[in-house]
């Protein structure tokens, strides 16, 4: 599997270490796109896993990545905050690790997303 993984998508052994690691700290940002005609692709991979909402998912939040724009809201956390961020399967998720860490945050993974069964195992419940 880690040959069809995307650019800058860590590997299993990669995020497990850092979710221990980071412990209560770590904050998961899910950058998929509920609106399918924006995003048609996170349709599927919502299916599969659902957005963090309520009790579902505590340690994540919602920060949708403007492909066209470019940009996402900030998570509002300190710079040095471990940050796994994730989309479908890594594309968008990449592109918002490069974002955050362009506004000074220091400690972020890129986790893939659903489709990164092996990757999405060692956070995706966090």
């Amino acid at each position: 599997m880690s040959s069809q993984r995307k650019a800058g998508v860590s590997s299993p052994e990669e995020l497990r270490a850092f979710v221990a690691s980071a412990g209560e700290r770590l904050l998961v940002v899910d950058v998929r796109n509920p609106d399918a005609s924006v995003e048609p692709g996170d349709q599927k991979s919502i299916g599969v896993a659902g957005l963090p909402s309520g009790g579902c998912r505590p340690q994540a939040r919602h920060l949708i990545y403007n492909r066209a724009e470019k940009k996402m809201d900030l998570p509002g956390v300190g710079k040095d905050t471990p940050i796994i961020t994730h989309c479908g399967g890594g594309g968008r998720g990449q592109k918002a690790k490069e974002f955050l860490n362009s506004h000074g945050y220091t400690n972020v993974l890129n986790g893939g997303g659903p489709k990164e069964v092996d990757c999405w195992k060692e956070f995706g419940e966090k």
